[in-house]
């Protein structure tokens, strides 16, 4: 099995209700911060790695999102008749995917600083590590409100509470996929299945980040783009 991640999947199926009147008539990958369509951000950062293969899950209104994405040789994995969540998402696309590891992105985000997904490829260890997550410290995570996701130990790996936000980049392994039950499910079982093994590990990113699930966002997210400082 291939040890170093050559695939990368963009999560883009979900339903965007905190965006509330913006996705009455388009998915949330296509809100534009900047002039640009969130998920054109997330597919430059995944392109400049030079990928074999980049995945996109559908789902909410799909069709200005393949009219976007199959121009640009996205694989795209369709989920229907209902959403399958990250886990099943992710899943369901492991035959576009390929085997080993691979990068996922949420495509609701902007970064401020070096490309993550690269940070993530030159830091990843799979001898010691299922999964690498790339987390923001709290006091870079810009527009964030209330506490972090994980803390970190020493060596990098990390367990539930502290003051890191997962920024939606990672690399995963996808083998124990196969062992759920359910058909829709969440990464974060197959995290808290890795912390307890002592294998979920995380990064600091030294930039700043934007989550742009919610319309503040947006302004937010494009003052960080024109900012002249990371």
């Amino acid at each position: 099995m291939q040890r170093s991640p050559d695939a990368v999947m963009l999560f883009a199926a979900g339903f965007g209700t905190r965006m509330r009147e913006l996705t009455l008539d388009k998915p949330k990958p296509m809100i534009e911060v900047s002039g640009r369509p969130l998920i054109a951000h997330a597919l430059e950062l995944a392109q400049t790695i030079r990928p074999a293969r980049i995945v996109a899950n559908l789902h909410y209104k799909p069709e200005p999102l393949k009219a976007l994405l199959e121009p640009e040789k996205v694989l795209i994995s369709l989920e229907t008749p209902e959403i399958l969540d990250t886990g099943g998402g992710l899943r369901q696309a492991l035959p576009l995917l390929g085997d080993g590891p691979v990068f996922t992105m949420n495509t609701d985000a902007i970064w401020k600083g070096p490309n993550p997904l690269k940070l993530a490829q030159d830091a990843w260890d799979p001898d010691r590590m299922d999964a690498l997550l790339v987390c923001v410290p709290l006091e870079h995570a810009v527009g964030r409100t209330g506490g972090g996701d994980f803390a970190a130990d020493a060596e990098g790996r990390i367990n539930r509470g502290g003051n890191l936000v997962f920024g939606g980049v990672q690399i995963i392994k996808t083998d124990g996929l196969h062992q759920v039950d359910e058909q829709v499910f969440s990464l974060n079982l197959l995290w808290n299945q890795m912390a307890a093994r002592g294998r979920l590990f995380a990064m600091e990113y030294p930039g700043r980040w934007c989550d742009v699930g919610h319309p503040e966002g947006i302004t937010l997210a494009e003052d960080l783009i024109a900012a002249d400082d990371v």
